[in-house]
Protein backbone atom coordinates (compact mmCIF):
# COMPACT_ATOMS: atom_id res chain seq x y z
CA UNK A 1 0.00 0.00 0.00
CA UNK A 2 2.81 2.37 0.93
CA UNK A 3 4.62 1.53 -2.30
CA UNK A 4 1.49 2.39 -4.27
CA UNK A 5 1.27 5.78 -2.56
CA UNK A 6 4.89 6.57 -3.39
CA UNK A 7 4.25 5.62 -7.00
CA UNK A 8 1.26 7.94 -7.25
CA UNK A 9 3.26 10.76 -5.65
CA UNK A 10 5.99 10.34 -8.27
CA UNK A 11 3.43 10.37 -11.10
CA UNK A 12 1.78 13.45 -9.61
CA UNK A 13 5.14 15.26 -9.37
CA UNK A 14 6.01 14.45 -13.00
CA UNK A 15 2.59 15.66 -14.12
CA UNK A 16 3.03 18.90 -12.16
CA UNK A 17 6.51 19.51 -13.61
CA UNK A 18 5.24 18.89 -17.14
CA UNK A 19 2.36 21.30 -16.54
CA UNK A 20 4.77 23.98 -15.34
CA UNK A 21 7.10 23.76 -18.33
CA UNK A 22 4.13 23.87 -20.69
CA UNK A 23 3.20 27.27 -19.27
CA UNK A 24 6.25 28.70 -21.04
CA UNK A 25 5.62 30.40 -24.36
CA UNK A 26 6.77 28.83 -27.63
CA UNK A 27 9.85 31.02 -28.01
CA UNK A 28 11.15 30.20 -24.54
CA UNK A 29 10.47 26.48 -24.92
CA UNK A 30 12.15 26.41 -28.32
CA UNK A 31 15.20 28.13 -26.84
CA UNK A 32 15.40 25.38 -24.20
CA UNK A 33 15.15 22.69 -26.90
CA UNK A 34 18.04 24.31 -28.78
CA UNK A 35 20.43 23.19 -26.02
CA UNK A 36 19.53 19.52 -26.55
CA UNK A 37 21.63 17.32 -28.82
CA UNK A 38 19.69 16.81 -32.08
CA UNK A 39 19.84 13.02 -31.85
CA UNK A 40 18.56 11.39 -29.72
CA UNK A 41 17.44 14.07 -27.22
CA UNK A 42 15.67 16.54 -29.50
CA UNK A 43 14.25 13.67 -31.53
CA UNK A 44 12.80 12.08 -28.38
CA UNK A 45 11.42 15.45 -27.30
CA UNK A 46 9.33 15.53 -30.48
CA UNK A 47 7.55 12.36 -29.34
CA UNK A 48 6.11 13.91 -26.16
CA UNK A 49 3.12 15.76 -27.58
CA UNK A 50 1.92 17.64 -30.67
CA UNK A 51 3.15 21.01 -29.39
CA UNK A 52 6.61 19.73 -28.53
CA UNK A 53 6.82 17.98 -31.90
CA UNK A 54 6.05 21.24 -33.70
CA UNK A 55 8.67 23.14 -31.68
CA UNK A 56 11.37 20.42 -31.75
CA UNK A 57 11.06 20.08 -35.55
CA UNK A 58 10.89 23.82 -36.21
CA UNK A 59 13.27 25.08 -38.95
CA UNK A 60 14.81 27.45 -36.39
CA UNK A 61 16.29 24.43 -34.62
CA UNK A 62 17.52 22.49 -37.63
CA UNK A 63 17.48 22.51 -41.39
CA UNK A 64 16.77 19.46 -43.54
CA UNK A 65 18.28 18.27 -46.82
CA UNK A 66 16.00 16.06 -48.88
CA UNK A 67 16.70 15.39 -52.57
CA UNK A 68 13.05 14.45 -53.09
CA UNK A 69 11.71 17.83 -51.99
CA UNK A 70 9.72 19.58 -54.71
CA UNK A 71 8.14 22.44 -52.84
CA UNK A 72 11.05 24.86 -52.39
CA UNK A 73 8.78 27.24 -50.49
CA UNK A 74 8.69 24.84 -47.54
CA UNK A 75 10.74 26.54 -44.79
CA UNK A 76 13.90 24.85 -43.61
CA UNK A 77 13.97 22.13 -46.31
CA UNK A 78 16.52 22.18 -49.15
CA UNK A 79 17.20 19.87 -52.12
CA UNK A 80 20.98 19.80 -51.63
CA UNK A 81 23.63 20.35 -48.97
CA UNK A 82 25.17 23.42 -50.60
CA UNK A 83 21.89 25.34 -50.42
CA UNK A 84 21.34 24.28 -46.81
CA UNK A 85 24.84 25.38 -45.79
CA UNK A 86 24.36 28.72 -47.54
CA UNK A 87 21.03 29.34 -45.77
CA UNK A 88 22.16 28.13 -42.34
CA UNK A 89 22.96 30.45 -39.49
CA UNK A 90 25.95 29.90 -37.17
CA UNK A 91 25.14 27.10 -34.75
CA UNK A 92 22.45 25.47 -36.93
CA UNK A 93 22.06 21.73 -37.33
CA UNK A 94 21.53 20.28 -40.82
CA UNK A 95 19.79 16.91 -40.95
CA UNK A 96 20.59 15.08 -44.20
CA UNK A 97 17.93 12.65 -45.40
CA UNK A 98 18.78 8.96 -45.58
CA UNK A 99 18.51 6.93 -48.76
CA UNK A 100 20.27 7.55 -52.05
CA UNK A 101 23.38 9.69 -52.51
CA UNK A 102 24.01 13.39 -52.07
CA UNK A 103 26.58 14.85 -54.48
CA UNK A 104 29.01 17.31 -52.93
CA UNK A 105 32.03 19.11 -54.33
CA UNK A 106 34.34 21.58 -52.58
CA UNK A 107 31.57 22.88 -50.31
CA UNK A 108 33.11 25.51 -48.05
CA UNK A 109 31.71 25.75 -44.52
CA UNK A 110 32.75 29.03 -42.92
CA UNK A 111 30.39 29.06 -39.91
CA UNK A 112 29.83 26.71 -36.97
CA UNK A 113 27.45 23.98 -38.15
CA UNK A 114 26.50 20.41 -37.32
CA UNK A 115 25.81 18.00 -40.21
CA UNK A 116 24.03 14.79 -39.23
CA UNK A 117 22.83 11.83 -41.27
CA UNK A 118 19.20 10.97 -40.65
CA UNK A 119 19.59 7.21 -41.09
CA UNK A 120 20.01 4.54 -38.45
CA UNK A 121 23.66 4.07 -39.47
CA UNK A 122 26.20 6.10 -41.48
CA UNK A 123 25.73 3.73 -44.45
CA UNK A 124 22.20 5.11 -44.89
CA UNK A 125 23.36 8.64 -45.79
CA UNK A 126 26.15 8.94 -48.36
CA UNK A 127 27.90 12.06 -49.64
CA UNK A 128 29.72 11.44 -52.94
CA UNK A 129 32.52 13.66 -54.19
CA UNK A 130 33.42 13.64 -57.89
CA UNK A 131 36.89 12.90 -59.26
CA UNK A 132 37.44 16.51 -60.35
CA UNK A 133 37.04 17.92 -56.81
CA UNK A 134 39.77 18.61 -54.28
CA UNK A 135 37.48 17.63 -51.40
CA UNK A 136 33.88 16.89 -50.54
CA UNK A 137 33.66 19.37 -47.66
CA UNK A 138 36.06 22.13 -46.66
CA UNK A 139 35.89 23.34 -43.05
CA UNK A 140 36.97 26.81 -41.96
CA UNK A 141 35.07 26.95 -38.69
CA UNK A 142 34.19 24.79 -35.71
CA UNK A 143 31.88 22.05 -37.01
CA UNK A 144 30.64 18.56 -36.29
CA UNK A 145 29.98 15.70 -38.70
CA UNK A 146 28.02 12.68 -37.46
CA UNK A 147 26.43 9.50 -38.80
CA UNK A 148 27.49 10.12 -42.42
CA UNK A 149 29.41 8.30 -45.15
CA UNK A 150 31.68 10.51 -47.25
CA UNK A 151 33.09 8.92 -50.41
CA UNK A 152 35.64 10.37 -52.82
CA UNK A 153 37.57 9.15 -55.87
CA UNK A 154 40.54 11.52 -55.70
CA UNK A 155 41.60 14.29 -53.36
CA UNK A 156 40.25 13.99 -49.83
CA UNK A 157 36.95 13.41 -48.11
CA UNK A 158 37.36 16.27 -45.64
CA UNK A 159 39.66 19.29 -45.88
CA UNK A 160 40.25 21.03 -42.55
CA UNK A 161 41.48 24.62 -42.81
CA UNK A 162 40.73 26.01 -39.35
CA UNK A 163 38.49 25.64 -36.32
CA UNK A 164 37.70 22.53 -34.31
CA UNK A 165 36.30 19.71 -36.45
CA UNK A 166 34.62 16.72 -34.77
CA UNK A 167 33.94 13.57 -36.79
CA UNK A 168 31.73 11.17 -34.85
CA UNK A 169 30.50 7.77 -36.02
CA UNK A 170 31.16 8.35 -39.72
CA UNK A 171 32.62 6.38 -42.63
CA UNK A 172 35.30 8.01 -44.79
CA UNK A 173 35.95 6.13 -48.04
CA UNK A 174 38.58 6.75 -50.71
CA UNK A 175 37.65 4.63 -53.72
CA UNK A 176 40.32 2.37 -55.14
CA UNK A 177 42.03 3.68 -58.30
CA UNK A 178 45.53 3.84 -59.87
CA UNK A 179 46.11 7.22 -58.19
CA UNK A 180 45.51 6.03 -54.64
CA UNK A 181 48.63 7.87 -53.50
CA UNK A 182 46.76 11.16 -54.09
CA UNK A 183 43.79 10.23 -51.90
CA UNK A 184 43.40 10.93 -48.20
CA UNK A 185 40.44 10.63 -45.87
CA UNK A 186 41.36 13.81 -43.98
CA UNK A 187 43.77 16.61 -44.81
CA UNK A 188 44.44 19.32 -42.25
CA UNK A 189 46.28 22.51 -43.20
CA UNK A 190 45.43 24.30 -39.96
CA UNK A 191 48.00 25.95 -37.75
CA UNK A 192 48.27 26.17 -33.99
CA UNK A 193 45.75 27.99 -31.82
CA UNK A 194 45.36 31.70 -32.45
CA UNK A 195 45.04 34.23 -29.63
CA UNK A 196 42.47 36.97 -30.17
CA UNK A 197 43.88 40.03 -28.33
CA UNK A 198 40.60 41.97 -28.11
CA UNK A 199 38.76 39.18 -26.34
CA UNK A 200 41.83 37.55 -24.77
CA UNK A 201 40.54 34.22 -25.98
CA UNK A 202 42.19 31.33 -27.76
CA UNK A 203 40.70 30.05 -30.99
CA UNK A 204 41.76 26.40 -31.07
CA UNK A 205 42.27 24.42 -34.25
CA UNK A 206 42.14 20.66 -34.42
CA UNK A 207 40.37 17.50 -35.52
CA UNK A 208 38.74 14.93 -33.23
CA UNK A 209 37.83 11.58 -34.75
CA UNK A 210 35.54 9.26 -32.78
CA UNK A 211 34.52 5.71 -33.74
CA UNK A 212 34.97 6.36 -37.46
CA UNK A 213 35.69 3.83 -40.20
CA UNK A 214 38.38 4.89 -42.67
CA UNK A 215 38.75 2.90 -45.87
CA UNK A 216 41.10 3.18 -48.87
CA UNK A 217 43.41 5.99 -49.88
CA UNK A 218 47.11 6.46 -49.22
CA UNK A 219 46.76 7.48 -45.57
CA UNK A 220 43.98 8.16 -43.11
CA UNK A 221 45.14 11.67 -42.27
CA UNK A 222 47.74 14.09 -43.61
CA UNK A 223 48.72 17.33 -41.88
CA UNK A 224 50.64 20.08 -43.60
CA UNK A 225 50.13 22.79 -40.99
CA UNK A 226 51.50 22.95 -37.45
CA UNK A 227 49.22 20.28 -35.96
CA UNK A 228 50.27 16.72 -35.21
CA UNK A 229 48.60 13.36 -34.73
CA UNK A 230 48.01 12.32 -31.12
CA UNK A 231 46.24 9.73 -28.94
CA UNK A 232 45.54 7.16 -31.65
CA UNK A 233 43.32 4.16 -30.93
CA UNK A 234 42.26 1.57 -33.48
CA UNK A 235 39.79 -1.29 -33.09
CA UNK A 236 40.05 -4.10 -35.62
CA UNK A 237 36.92 -5.98 -36.66
CA UNK A 238 36.45 -8.64 -39.31
CA UNK A 239 35.48 -6.14 -41.98
CA UNK A 240 36.58 -2.70 -40.78
CA UNK A 241 38.94 -0.56 -38.76
CA UNK A 242 37.46 1.96 -36.33
CA UNK A 243 39.61 4.97 -35.46
CA UNK A 244 39.81 7.35 -32.54
CA UNK A 245 42.46 10.08 -32.71
CA UNK A 246 43.19 13.78 -32.28
CA UNK A 247 44.98 16.18 -34.59
CA UNK A 248 46.08 19.15 -32.52
CA UNK A 249 49.00 21.28 -31.46
CA UNK A 250 51.45 19.35 -29.32
CA UNK A 251 53.05 22.52 -27.96
CA UNK A 252 51.07 25.74 -28.05
CA UNK A 253 54.23 27.79 -27.55
CA UNK A 254 56.10 26.23 -30.44
CA UNK A 255 55.23 26.46 -34.11
CA UNK A 256 56.66 23.67 -36.23
CA UNK A 257 56.03 22.44 -39.74
CA UNK A 258 54.66 18.94 -39.80
CA UNK A 259 53.61 16.28 -42.23
CA UNK A 260 52.07 13.46 -40.25
CA UNK A 261 50.45 10.45 -41.83
CA UNK A 262 48.49 7.63 -40.25
CA UNK A 263 48.59 4.34 -42.17
CA UNK A 264 45.29 2.53 -42.50
CA UNK A 265 46.52 -0.84 -43.64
Amino acid sequence: MEEQKRKWRRISKISTDFSRINRLDDGCLMHIFSFLSPIPDRYNTALVCHRWRFLACHPRLWLRVDRAVKDLSQPGVYPNIEMAVSAARPGDTILIAAGGSHHVSNIQIEKPLCLIGAGESPDDTTLICSRSSDSALEFMSTCKLANLTVRTELGCCLLHRSGKLTIDGCILQCESNPLDHLSYAIISTAGAAEVIPSALKTCSNGVSVLKTRIEGGAKAVLTSGTLSLQRVRVIYTRTSLFFWFEVESSDKNTVQSASVELPIS
